[in-house]
């Protein structure tokens, strides 16, 4: 709890707006989204306004970025700490994941305050039943960032420039993972291979369809990222135990 007090408050610390960046940065993107994808672009959501399309996938979105982005750098970030004193290394990447989750929460109530807006003024919105699910969307995107992560953190013990990779990667890396195109688009230009065998794409498109009643999901599409996330998961942390054993001669 001391780690995830301590990123929660150094991460904005002296600057003019403080904890509101976590509101403005999804609401920004949402709205360049809206107009590029939307307005310009002409890409329908079918029926589903625009921005509350935009802003579900963006919050989705960045609560994976964030915990694999962060926890990528464990090792390196850290070694200052894991050089003075033992403790189990891993949980600095679930310190991670749980104040990331403190993040979702609060983007996740602005979103919530945006589809009382747009329900009370008539769109064509609706959870489904299975909305009760969207929990385990967020286990699966938390195992996801989280493995996935513990996995590059090991490797940028030895290898630096792996950070600078996957900075790059995850900025390509949400243009197939239907944060910006509805699933149709893909369909469309026959070009769905992009996207299937996504697990991200897979987790954002179910969290649409939970949340607007918007998306298509199969049974291969809930099956194969939760499978994804919990084998990627366990690898990760097999990895990264194995390299906290040694790591301090390479970092």
């Amino acid at each position: 709890m001391l780690f995830v007090k301590r990123d929660l408050i150094t991460l904005y610390k002296q600057t003019l707006l403080g904890p509101l960046w976590y509101l403005i940065q999804p609401l920004l993107t949402s709205i360049v989204f809206t107009l590029v994808f939307n307005k310009i672009a002409n890409i329908s959501t079918g029926g589903i306004p625009p921005f509350l399309f935009n802003l579900a996938g963006v919050i989705s979105w960045n609560y994976f970025r964030d915990c694999l982005t962060e926890t990528s750098d464990t090792f390196k970030k850290n070694q200052a700490i894991f050089g003075k004193v033992y403790f189990p290394r891993i949980i600095m990447p679930l310190s991670v994941v749980l104040s990331n989750l403190l993040k979702f929460g609060i983007q996740f109530g602005i979103f919530i305050c945006f589809y009382v807006y747009f329900y009370l003024n008539g769109s064509a919105i609706a959870a489904n039943i299975y909305v009760f699910t969207f929990p385990i969307v967020l286990v699966c995107m938390a195992l996801l960032g989280l493995g996935l992560g513990m996995i590059i953190s090991s490797m940028v013990t030895k290898y630096r420039d792996l950070i600078f990779l996957v900075s790059f990667g995850v900025q390509l890396l949400m243009h197939i993972s239907l944060v910006t195109l509805p699933y149709r688009v893909f369909q469309e230009n026959h070009i769905t291979w992009a996207v299937d065998y996504n697990p991200v794409a897979h987790i954002i498109e179910y969290s649409r369809f939970v949340l607007l009643g918007e998306g298509t999901v199969s049974l291969f599409g809930v099956v194969y990222p939760l499978v994804s996330s919990i084998v990627l998961f366990l690898l990760g942390v097999l990895v990264f135990n194995r390299t906290e054993k040694s790591f301090i001669d390479t970092i």
